[in-house]
């Protein structure tokens, strides 16, 4: 059976999970990061080095990163659907995991690391204003983009709106100014009624 290491409010680990409930993969989870320690052992390390989560274990094969086992995973269970089987769909559901990564996630993490792990009396509300407003930024970017389709490559949800919809869920949820984006409000009511994501990410607290 599949196993998976991490804790579920880690948003890499949110991914993974969610993948796995769009394409009812069967898994085993154990707890790891943060409070719950175990990356950080010789027996985890041997795994992954980088000493992070998540972690997979399919029946041998290890392998590590977020974007990379979503991938994995989609190909191996849900080509076709989640991973499109098309060349060129496949690639564009590439092109918005990878912007997430590159763009999106590096604007993202200081805004919510400093208003929901930093104490109020430490925060850095300087870094805090200025991610935000490069977050915004993308937001916009995805809102237009979103004007003609429901999800990010077209009418199809796909391994392409992993990645982004936990940054839309956490735009949305984080105590920050907000610009109105009508096409983006309506994409996350999308995905707010898709049970995996309600479950796996919208559901659980911000900590």
């Amino acid at each position: 059976m599949l196993k998976i290491w991490g804790r579920t409010n880690s948003i890499n680990v949110q991914k993974v999970l969610w993948c796995c409930g769009e394409i009812d993969i069967k898994y085993e989870r154990i707890d790891a990061g943060l409070q719950f320690g175990v990356n950080n052992t010789p027996e985890y390390k041997a795994m992954n080095p980088n000493g992070l989560v998540p972690t997979i274990n399919d029946d041998g094969f290890v392998l590590w990163e977020s974007h990379a086992i979503v991938r994995y995973l989609a190909r191996k269970h849900g080509l076709g659907s989640l991973c499109p089987s098309d060349p060129k769909a496949c690639a564009d559901a590439d092109r918005w995991m990878d912007w997430f990564a590159t763009t999106v996630f590096p604007n993202l993490r200081p805004v919510f690391v400093e208003l929901v792990r930093v104490t109020p009396d430490k925060r850095n509300m300087t870094l805090v204003e200025e991610s935000r407003k490069k977050l915004a930024a993308n937001m916009a970017i995805l809102d237009a983009h979103l004007a003609n389709r429901k999800y990010v490559i077209g009418d199809a949800f796909t391994m392409g709106d992993i990645p982004l919809g936990t940054a839309v869920q956490r735009w949305f949820n984080l105590p920050i100014e907000r610009e109105s984006h009508k096409h983006l409000e309506a994409y996350y009511k999308r995905l707010q009624a898709r049970p995996a994501f309600k479950q796996f990410v919208d559901l659980l607290p911000l900590t």
